[in-house]
Order: structure tokens, then sequence, then C-alpha cells
């Protein structure tokens, strides 16, 4: 058998929960949820850049999560929803490849940029004082720079690895896209020592920066407990019960898939825990970060009260 020609051919995706009864139901929430992510990011994004009060490193950081949700979503859906619409359900090897690559570039950027955004919290609560110094305008482009460099560089590493494994038998992915616990499964070579090399990774990119995450709001919350001002304090409370909601659903279902071996847990786990990722965290960041703060809602309400004083003189025009 020749291995070589076994990892150039093009792979099968299965397509999202294949055995599912209402197929036509299941894309329809989807492709939903995928207008609802993609409007959301795309409105807060915008209202960022427009508002010069949420020109602010916060709000800066918090654009950075929103193009990476946008793009997150973007590569996984829209594949799927043209696989499922048009009967096709091969993918070449080299597309493969760069949709892990994206896909892996995106979620390690995003676990990177929750980690800064625990460190501005944390900066802004516990030394106010310094904030204009440790985060300014210059450290969040560093930051941010960092960010989507690093999370390249790894994602690289985990793409090239798993993707010359030789694959043996079917082709098939029982994925709605290719990642990489659904390579790992076709690989007909012991896979033990990348499990080890992806597990060392794992504690690098998730589990040390959830650590660094939940030692950023210990110290916060010993510091917000110390405040005498009331508003001060829930002001505080409510920033950061935004960031670790969305901390919490990124990290769970994050460690489920990556930190335990690929034979524990099954292929239909695996999408369970992908959707969560990639689909609905995506949609619910955006809600999460909108309406509990005051200050964007605020920026939406003038965005909108603009646009409609601007459509109320241009009828005003016509009619005279």
């Amino acid at each position: 058998m020749d291995l070589k020609n076994k990892t150039t051919a093009d792979f099968i995706l299965l397509g999202l929960f294949p055995g599912c009864r209402y197929p036509n139901l299941l894309i329809f929430l989807i492709l939903s949820i995928y207008a609802l992510a993609s409007a959301g990011n795309s409105i807060l994004i915008l209202l960022i850049w427009l508002d010069p009060r949420l020109h602010t490193p916060m709000y800066f950081l918090l654009s950075q999560l929103s193009l990476i949700d946008l793009a997150y979503i973007s590569t996984t859906v829209p594949k799927a929803a043209t696989n499922y619409f048009t009967g096709k359900q091969d993918i070449s090897f080299l597309a493969c490849a760069a949709q892990m690559f994206s896909f892996l570039t995106l979620g390690l950027a995003e676990c990177i940029l929750l980690t800064l955004m625990a460190y501005d919290r944390y900066v802004a609560v516990c030394h106010p004082l310094r904030y204009t110094i440790l985060m300014s305008p210059k450290v969040c482009l560093k930051m941010a720079a960092s960010t989507w460099i690093g999370a390249a560089g790894a994602a690289l590493l985990h793409t090239v690895y798993p993707m010359n494994f030789p694959l043996c038998g079917s082709r098939k992915i029982n994925h709605y896209f290719c990642e990489m616990p659904a390579i790992l499964r076709m690989s007909c070579v012991d896979t033990s020592v990348y499990e080890m090399v992806k597990f060392v990774s794992t504690i690098i990119f998730l589990l040390a920066p959830f650590t660094m995450i939940l030692t950023s709001y210990t110290l916060i919350f010993l510091t917000v407990h110390r405040m005498n001002s009331p508003k001060g304090r829930n002001k505080a409370l409510a920033t950061c019960s935004s960031h670790l909601t969305v901390v919490s659903l990124y990290f769970g279902q994050a460690m489920f898939i990556y930190m335990t071996p690929t034979s524990s847990h099954t292929p239909d786990q695996d999408q369970v825990g992908a959707v969560l990722g990639t689909i609905v965290t995506p949609m619910l960041n955006p809600l999460i970060y909108s309406l509990r703060n005051k200050e964007v809602v605020g920026a939406l309400r003038k965005c909108t009260g603009r646009c409609w004083d601007r459509d109320n003189a241009r009828s005003h025009r016509r009619m005279s």
C-alpha cells in the first residue's frame, strides 16, 4: 500500500449530525444562528469603531474578539451549508488543511485574547492609576499582534503534523468540517506521541490561560470586596461577569475536546462541542457583552437615533 498517496486524496465530509431525522430544520437553525452571529458581531465592531466613547483598551480587545468570532463561524458554516444544498460532500486535501489551520488559529487567538481581556480588567480594577500606562494604545496593538502571530504559529504546527499522518481505510469524516480529532481517527499509525504533544500544547494554550484568568478574577473580586462605593462595586462586577460568562462557554468545550484523548469521546460528542464553540458561542458573545453593558447599549441607541434623524430629514425634504 502506498501511504503517500493515501494522504493527498479528497476527504468526504458527512455533515452536521448525519443521522439527524430533520436535516432541513437543522440547517435552517444553523443558518439562522449564523445570520445572528454575523449581524451581532459586525454591529459590535461598527459601534466600537464609530463611537469615540468606546475607543478604550477594553473595547479594542472586544472588537478583536468580535472579529475572531465573525471569522470563526465563517470558516465552517458556509462550507457545511454549501455541501448540504449542492449535495456535494467532498473537500480537497489542501482545502481541508486550510480549514483546519483557520479553525485552530482563530480558536487559539480567542483563548489568548480572553486572557488579555482578563488582564485588562485586572489592571483597571486593581491598578487604576497605572491603567493608562499599562494599557496604552501601543501596548494594545502589541497585544493584538502577538495574539494573531502566536496563534498562527501554533496552528501551523498542529495542522502540518496531523495532516502528514498516513491515512487508511475510509476517507469519510464524521463531521461538518475538517477538525484535528476527526483526522487523527483516520490515521493508520500510532499517534500517541502526537497526542502527548497535543496535551502539552493544550496545557500551554488552554490550562495556563484559564489559570491566569481565574487568578486575575480572584484578585479582582478581593479588590471589589474592599470597595466602599456600591456603585463602583456593581460596575466592576457587571463588566467582569460578562467576560466570565464567555470564558466559561469557551474553555468548557475546548478542554473537553482537546484535553482528553481522541479515543475517549465519540464523533457525535466532538460535533456537539464544535457546535457550541464555533456556532453558538459566536452568536452569544455580542449579546452577552451588549445586553449587560450600558455603554454599548448607549452607543447603539445613539447610532440608531442618528439614522432615524437622517431618515426623517430626508422624508421632510421630499415632502417639501
